[in-house]
């Protein structure tokens, strides 16, 4: 059985979980233990007491033990992914590459722990010099989601360690294997006792806990808007610092000048990678009429080429949705798009496969406007909705039509129009001629609107979040030496 680390020891839970592969639902991955309040209490305390010695240990020790993390995650990719694979659902590819990007993180960040540079100033005052650091911010809560279950937490994990806080981590339920192995190779580190602990849970009880705690000095979230709202609520009142990313209605603009095969091929990798389980999939596509039936009919061909089946099997290009629950969201969403009139050009039926697991065809939705429910909300499947837009003008108007703001793209062979849609996308994240999916980890991450809220993630940019500014005045002696 799988279990929490806390305070540098692994203990066993006050009841388990069963961890269902998606692919297969006949093979359990394994059982995992599930904390408790008392558990969750002693992560917290002995975490305070480790980040003091953290905050205090050399940033060479700091750089060892991420960079032994991150070397590690890449030598086991293939292992890893695979695991990650079997128990999420995404292609095995997928799998590995996500386990290998995470190694990346935590080498990005253990060369990030030696570029401790800070400022200094003369005061408007004589004889006063002024100096400007940045210290850990403390306990940080991690709550990350179960569709990149290795490298969404990761990309907290590794600069929470990194600029000198202890972590208490709370994964999704549904991928408790992926943390189990991620903690393990943490736990193998020279870290002080309690500086990371893995507290697995539900969200409405270990979640709830630990974003009301008071001894949490700031939480990291990435998941749904309305679970982001629960916690923004339960941590007001201690003013617990906060970082979140939520939900999207990523847009892809597709002009009459595009490249035809690659917007098709930008709009089905975005809208139908990782199952369409993405906080950044392609989820509306906004297409100029003129090209408008051309573009759907070579879109529903692009559907139809993908090979959906087990995540393990060699040639899958789209897994299983990540669980039954997730299956019937997708379902309910296809079912409210044709109620309103919508028509499902092809796709969104269930498929037969050998083993028994939560197949779907990947779907393509027509005949609804920006304001039909599947356009305002976030489906979170391998489903996207094509909007017809008279002219550029009217597709950024559609674009930026969303309480969302976190991904936006265009497919376009004018520079002008690409430069005028960077400029004027309402998002955090803006991509010309490639898919709205896809970022790298030494840049800023985040979105705008109801997408995220507090400083963005990910590059040198996160050090804002995991940190906090301290401002030293130093009198000097008045007199000249001798």
């Amino acid at each position: 059985m799988g279990q929490n680390y806390i305070a540098g020891a692994w203990r066993k839970g006050i009841s388990e979980i069963a961890n269902i592969n998606p692919s297969d639902t006949s093979d359990i991955i394994g059982h995992f233990a599930q904390a408790s309040a008392s558990d969750l209490e002693d992560a917290i305390v002995a975490a305070k007491q480790a980040q003091i010695i953290w905050a205090q240990t050399g940033i060479e020790a700091r750089y060892n033990a991420l960079m032994a993390i991150g070397t590690e995650l890449m030598a086991r990719a293939e292992e890893l992914g695979t695991l990650l694979a079997r128990e999420e659902g995404k292609p095995l590819a997928e799998g590995k590459g996500e386990v290998y990007r995470a190694g990346q993180f935590f080498t990005y960040y253990a060369a990030e722990t030696l570029r401790q540079l800070g400022e200094n100033a003369d005061s408007v005052r004589p004889n006063i010099e002024i100096d400007v650091r940045r210290e850990a911010v403390g306990v940080v809560a991690i709550i990350s989601p179960w569709n990149f279950p290795t490298a969404t937490a990761v990309w907290k994990i590794a600069p929470a360690l990194a600029f000198g806080n202890a972590v208490i981590w709370k994964p999704a339920n549904l991928v408790p294997a992926s943390a189990v192995a991620l903690t393990e190779i943490i736990a193998r580190q020279d870290l002080p006792a309690g500086l990371f602990n893995l507290v697995m849970g539900s969200g409405s009880e270990i979640g709830d806990a630990l974003t009301r705690h008071s001894g949490i000095d700031a939480i990291t979230f990435t998941g749904s808007l309305d679970v982001g709202r629960t916690i923004a609520a339960a941590a007001a009142p201690n003013l617990t610092k906060l970082q979140m990313e939520m939900g999207s209605k990523n847009p892809l603009i597709v002009m009459d000048d595009c490249d035809m095969d690659l917007a098709v091929a930008c709009a089905s990798g975005g809208a139908f990678g990782g199952t369409g389980q993405k906080c950044t999939a392609s989820s509306r596509l906004i297409v100029h009429d003129k090209i408008y039936d051309e573009f759907a009919e070579k879109l529903v061909a692009a559907a139809q080429s993908i090979k959906v089946g087990h995540a393990l099997e060699e040639g899958v290009t789209m897994g299983p949705a990540v669980s039954e629950t997730q299956l019937h969201s997708n379902q309910k969403y296809l079912q409210i798009a044709k109620d309103d009139g919508g028509e499902v050009l092809w796709g969104g039926h269930l498929i037969d496969q050998p083993t028994t697991g939560f197949y779907m065809a990947p779907a393509v939705i027509a005949g609804l406007g920006n304001d039909a429910t599947v356009n305002r909300e976030e489906m979170f499947g391998p489903m996207t909705c094509l909007i017809k837009a008279s002219s550029y003008e009217q597709a950024l108007h559609i674009a930026n039509d969303t309480e969302f703001g976190l991904t936006a793209g265009i497919m376009t062979s004018s520079l002008a129009r690409a430069n005028h849609f960077r400029r004027n996308a309402k998002t955090g994240v803006v991509m010309v001629n490639l898919p709205t999916a896809g970022t790298d980890y030494h840049v800023p991450f985040g979105g705008r609107g109801a997408s995220s809220h507090g400083v963005r993630e990910q590059g040198r940019a996160a050090v804002e979040f995991y940190t906090t500014v301290k401002t030293a005045y130093v009198g000097l002696p008045s007199a000249m030496p001798d």
